[in-house]
């Protein structure tokens, strides 16, 4: 039987805006060895406005599921959206273009999301493969690299709980949760800002659709079955780019939070409370400490205004006043 008559039973989702060549090449052959038969599994590839496009320059033939559809409206989201809309299967599996399945991924993602059926959204570990030996000082904004270790299965459904909560890099989500999520983006502009689009380092969406999960009654996990290897060139161990991750991802937490309807810590600044903070950190912190401190502080100074003005509605009481 063809794929048509029997849909696929699962989707792999891979959002790619002018991919690293040889770090595609490996994301795609880790896909082509996956152990999960061809005919279970479709592989739908968005071009995200690369410059030039991909067409042509890749060869799918291996997979008879095999797609590359363009998007012509740059950012993870649109691209993401169009992911949900033109695959068929219960399960997606999103897959960035710079990341490495292990063999099973697949097989084992499916495994878990028939054990697990109130389970909506879930991933596993990421482990990093360094262009370049890192600097000891990084080790503490790892995490924001999308790198972790899962030692034993956890789940729950406790919204913003992180150590259950799967980041987008090879996160398993249920047909049900995203295609809530894309009817709720579709319906709000400022979902349509909490990913990476062009320069910017914003990163929600991930969290977004967690919490969509947990909207609709269900679970998210973390499982130590699932292992995928996060390729990370040395540019991303600059501190000018994890300044900027920081803030983005500063941003993004404020406003997903507040979406959602939790709190956040991140009160409305005036200038008094600027300028004696500034000078609180003068005094007690480093310069790295100081730039990486404002870094978190401007990205949730950034999305109280950006709710203020698009949506004050969400902020709670204690967020809006001028402290």
């Amino acid at each position: 039987m063809s794929m048509d008559q029997h849909p696929p039973l699962v989707s792999v989702v891979l959002c790619t805006h002018n991919p690293r060549r040889d770090y595609f090449e490996r994301t795609l052959a880790g896909l082509q060895e996956q152990t999960l038969r061809y005919e279970k599994w479709e592989l739908l590839i968005i071009d995200n406005a690369s410059v030039p496009p991909l067409l042509n320059r890749m060869d799918l033939g291996w997979h008879p599921g095999a797609r590359l559809v363009e998007e012509a409206r740059a950012g993870l989201t649109p691209a993401r959206l169009r992911g949900i809309q033109e695959t068929r299967s219960g399960i997606l599996i999103f897959v960035d273009d710079d990341a490495v399945l292990n063999t099973d991924y697949l097989e084992k993602g499916l495994e878990i999301g028939n054990k697990y059926t109130l389970l909506g959204a879930w991933g596993g570990s990421v482990q990093p493969e360094f262009e370049a030996e890192p600097p000891e000082w990084t080790r503490t904004y790892w995490p924001r690299l999308a790198i972790r270790t899962i030692t034993k299965g956890i789940w729950s459904n406790f919204a913003g709980y992180p150590d259950t909560t799967p980041w987008g890099v090879g996160m398993c989500v249920r047909r049900a949760v995203a295609a809530k999520y894309r009817e709720q983006v579709l319906q709000d502009p400022l979902r349509h800002k909490l990913d990476r689009s062009g320069s910017s380092l914003v990163s929600g969406g991930d969290d977004d659709i967690a919490r969509t999960a947990h909207g609709l009654g269900l679970g998210t996990g973390l499982f130590p079955e699932l292992q995928l290897t996060h390729l990370i060139p040395a540019s991303r161990l600059e501190e000018n780019y994890l300044l900027r991750l920081v803030e983005g991802q500063s941003y993004s937490g404020v406003i997903v939070n507040a979406m959602h309807g939790h709190a956040f810590d991140a009160p409305l600044l005036n200038s008094t409370r600027i300028v004696f903070g500034r000078l609180r950190r003068y005094l007690t912190m480093s310069i790295r400490e100081r730039r990486f401190f404002e870094a978190r502080l401007n990205g949730q100074q950034r999305a109280l205004l950006e709710l203020s003005r698009q949506a004050p509605r969400l902020l709670r009481h204690e967020a809006q006043q001028i402290r």
